[in-house]
């Protein structure tokens, strides 16, 4: 089985085995059938196999047939839209049911829209986490920004363009809205572009609609004072304080704000290192 990137915009970025991998396979499962066809027809190519569409709505249901001609020993590839399959497109039910059968499944590289923001964000690329889409309704989304919250890593989201004002005004919310980020648009396209600032202008930016396929890039949250202490050092903060003569409570909340954490961070650091001390004894 054959897993192959397809161009997110300019066809001219298709790698070359994809051409081949198209001509040679026994069975084609595309996203989009005509939009393979008019892959197809820019690369100079023409399928022998079978086409066969898979999407969203008959992924489940085409997955048992894909694995019945794959331990038949067919040669299937696996095309969507735009992309690599399985990365917020179909493809994940495929590979797992692939895989559980022990068989063989390699992939034909190709341009990917998460890296290519990435690259081009201007923002930090040492280390990133991608979240793909965020839900839909409102209060689903701000849940999902506030797990987000506090990760210090590069974030990658795809966006809807009608959604993409109400995303970073919620961004803005529970980001801040000094927070970098880059809204990068059309890659590879004719139109392509990159909007960078903070997240409450990128948002007001939106505001008077954007169009196109939409790849938002957030930095990362910044470390705060005292986040990486460890609880021991906390415990001794707050004991060389009471050795001062402040009462617990009060040590407590001084190393809580000093170090720029929650009271209840140390409290609990207090306490089991309280329970240590009884234990060992």
């Amino acid at each position: 089985m054959v897993l192959a990137g397809t161009p997110i915009g300019d066809t001219s970025d298709a790698p070359p085995r994809l051409a081949t991998e198209l001509e040679t396979a026994d069975v084609v499962a595309a996203e989009d059938t005509r939009r393979l066809r008019r892959l197809t027809q820019a690369l100079g190519v023409r399928t022998r196999g079978r086409v066969v569409s898979y999407f969203e709505g008959n992924e489940s249901a085409r997955t048992p047939d894909l694995v019945e001609a794959l331990t038949g020993g067919a040669r299937v590839l696996l095309v969507t839209d735009a992309g690599m399959p399985s990365v917020s497109d179909p493809g994940y039910r495929l590979v797992a049911a692939a895989v559980e059968k022990g068989i063989r499944v390699t992939a034909v590289p190709g341009p990917s829209a998460v890296l290519t923001a990435l690259a081009l964000s201007g923002l930090p690329v040492d280390r990133f986490c991608f979240e793909g889409f965020l839900p839909r309704k409102a209060g689903e989304r701000l849940g999902r920004l506030r797990e987000n919250e506090r990760e210090r890593r590069t974030l990658v989201y795809f966006e809807a363009p009608h959604r993409l004002d109400d995303t970073l005004a919620a961004m803005a919310e529970v980001f801040g809205a000094e927070r970098r980020a880059a809204v990068c648009r059309e890659l590879t396209k004719t139109y392509e572009e990159v909007k960078r600032g903070g997240l409450g202008e990128l948002a007001a930016w939106a505001a008077d609609g954007v169009r196109g396929e939409i790849t938002v890039v957030v930095e990362g949250a910044p470390a705060k004072s005292g986040e990486d202490l460890d609880p021991a050092e906390l415990v001794r903060r707050v004991r060389v304080r009471e050795e001062a003569g402040e009462r617990r409570k009060e040590a407590i909340a001084a190393v809580a704000t000093d170090s720029g954490l929650p009271k209840r961070v140390v409290f609990d650091a207090v306490v089991a290192a309280k329970n240590a001390d009884r234990t060992a004894r």
